[in-house]
């Protein structure tokens, strides 16, 4: 018996060793990764001592390869205070089935035209308000075509609301593209600078999109602490154009765009590599987030724009299907 437990704890004594190396190889290649790619060029030295303190005090043991990967995610997040930094474990990832750009597009494509390429819900509610409830920024090439439908849509409405409240962002072009609508021409909106390359990008709007423009008319646009990323691009660009108002809650605060990396073959590393600056005030919303223009709670935002449009209608004699009567009757079933 003595000598089976003695097997067993020196079993036991490998798989920890072999974890333990699996470990700092992992933690390597990202401090690596870091100091070569991300934005702020001494914060490798930040991950350097924070995964040194953390392997000395053992946070990392017996973890599983997914437990292992939430945990550096967030500790990086905390550390660094960047909330695009993102680790994940590729249970069945190989590089032997590495595939082309253009075939990983087709598989991202499959998997965002199972959701519409983000377009939840397109409607036009009482009083003639346009509504969009938008989830994900897909990229361009492949929801161009759901973009231009949902717009055409919404086309004849005097107001839109755009619910942004359960996006967490996506495809910086599909930003730009889904702005274009709100512009009459092309308009620079930021600059982002790649510390890797060492070189600055102008983003543009288009002066042409496939779908009809959504010019000189009110947009409001719902936020909530889940907006993240493009989502919150969107919300400052066209508040910041005095394009739409904000209504809902404060958002994260995740400004700068990412990279991608396979780490050790089995992680998925995301480090913001660039920073985004706006051609108006040469900042972003890099942990300050975008603050509302009316700040209310995430479930209550839908009913307050719907509310400040009516009472907006009232006030200027907007003609709607909804008689007066009918408009005011609304306003009191939803200040219930």
């Amino acid at each position: 018996m003595k000598k089976i437990l003695t097997g067993i704890s020196f079993f036991h004594s490998l798989v920890f060793y072999a974890q333990s190396d699996h470990n700092k190889a992992v933690l390597s290649d990202i401090t690596e990764k870091v100091k070569s790619y991300y934005i702020d060029k001494e914060a490798y030295k930040k991950v350097d001592s924070l995964f040194h303190n953390e392997s000395k005090k053992g946070s990392f043991n017996s973890l599983s390869k997914k437990d292992f990967a939430a945990l550096l995610t967030q500790k990086l997040r905390i550390n660094i205070n960047d909330k695009h930094f993102f680790v994940k474990y590729l249970e069945n990832y190989s590089p032997k089935k590495a595939v082309s750009e253009k075939e990983r597009e087709e598989e991202n494509n499959s998997h965002n035209r199972l959701e519409n390429f983000g377009f939840e819900n397109v409607l036009r509610l009482e009083g003639n308000i346009g509504y969009i409830n938008f989830k994900g920024f897909a990229s361009p090439q492949s929801s161009e075509k759901t973009l231009a439908a949902a717009m055409n849509f919404i086309a004849n409405t005097h107001s839109l609301i755009i619910d942004l409240r359960e996006n967490g962002g996506g495809d910086n072009e599909m930003l730009l593209l889904f702005c274009s609508y709100f512009f009459d021409k092309k308009t620079d909106l930021y600059t982002t600078y790649l510390r890797n390359k060492d070189e600055t990008v102008i983003n543009s709007t288009q002066s042409e999109v496939s779908g009809q423009k959504y010019l000189h008319k009110k947009v409001y646009i719902l936020t909530s602490k889940k907006s993240f990323s493009a989502a919150e691009g969107f919300a400052y660009f066209l508040q910041e154009h005095k394009l739409a108002e904000v209504i809902g809650e404060k958002t994260e605060g995740a400004a700068n765009p990412v990279d991608h990396f396979i780490i050790q073959n089995q992680y998925l590393l995301l480090v913001p590599a660039g920073q985004i600056k706006s051609f108006i005030s040469h900042k972003n919303w890099e942990h300050t987030g975008v603050t509302p223009d009316q700040e209310v709670k995430a479930g209550d935002a839908l009913k307050a724009a719907h509310l400040k449009i009516l009472k907006n209608i009232l006030k200027t004699e907007t003609k709607t299907e909804l008689s007066i009567p009918e408009i005011k009757n609304l306003i009191d079933k939803l200040e219930q």
